[in-house]
């Protein structure tokens, strides 16, 4: 091998070394703390890199009472981009007072028939369950919407026979939503009607 061979090879591998060198010493300096949040030599805190990595925060006013005295202090909560819009803003409300619940019980003689509706303004949500104490009734879940006249009612549920039921509604509309109970037995029974939500009443029509 001549001389200007070996000098060749020679600058060949101290050209490879110090590429390697200096790729880890890229790696550890840069990659780790910027990409990882590695950090083993403190670099990367002092040149900001290992923010590149950290979760994203927002800022947020907290108002503490100490003492009688009303205390501002900032609390860091991680920031998590902006959300989807919901293609119902009826999913959620936000309400000033805890919902209501009201509880009947609704005697039905035999083959009489009555009417418990809940005036729920649009938006509105209800949960119910209700039981009767023996046998089958026939039961139909409506509402009513007065604005469009006596005539207009929309049907929640198909009509049925049962002992029971429990569900939950969002009023479609301001007006009275519930149910009708038709007792086709020849005994008298007694529903058990139980309802929470942010309904203003509810409105028994009575044994008819």
């Amino acid at each position: 091998m001549s001389n200007n061979e070996t000098a060749s090879s020679k600058s060949l591998v101290k050209a490879t070394l110090i590429a390697i060198v200096a790729a880890a010493v890229i790696l550890v300096l840069v990659v780790l703390p910027a990409e990882y949040g590695i950090d083993p030599t403190g670099f990367g805190s002092a040149t900001g890199l290992t923010e590149l990595n950290a979760e994203p925060t927002v800022t947020i006013e907290i108002t503490d009472t100490i003492g009688g005295n009303e205390v501002i202090r900032e609390v860091e909560i991680p920031g998590f981009g902006e959300p989807t819009p919901l293609p119902n803003p009826a999913v959620f409300q936000q309400e000033d007072e805890a919902p209501r619940t009201d509880t009947l019980e609704i005697v039905i003689p035999p083959e009489a028939e009555t009417e418990v509706k809940l005036y729920l303004r649009e938006g509105k949500a209800a949960v119910y369950s209700w039981s009767v104490d023996q046998g089958d009734v026939y039961v139909d879940f409506h509402g009513h919407d007065a604005s469009f006249g006596p005539d207009f009612f929309v049907r929640y549920r198909e009509q049925q026979e049962g002992a029971g039921g429990s569900g939950s509604l969002v009023a479609p509309f301001r007006g009275e939503h519930g149910w009708y109970w038709l007792n086709y037995n020849e005994y008298e029974v007694t529903i058990t009607l139980i309802v929470t939500g942010y309904h203003d009443r509810v409105i028994d029509y009575g044994i008819f």
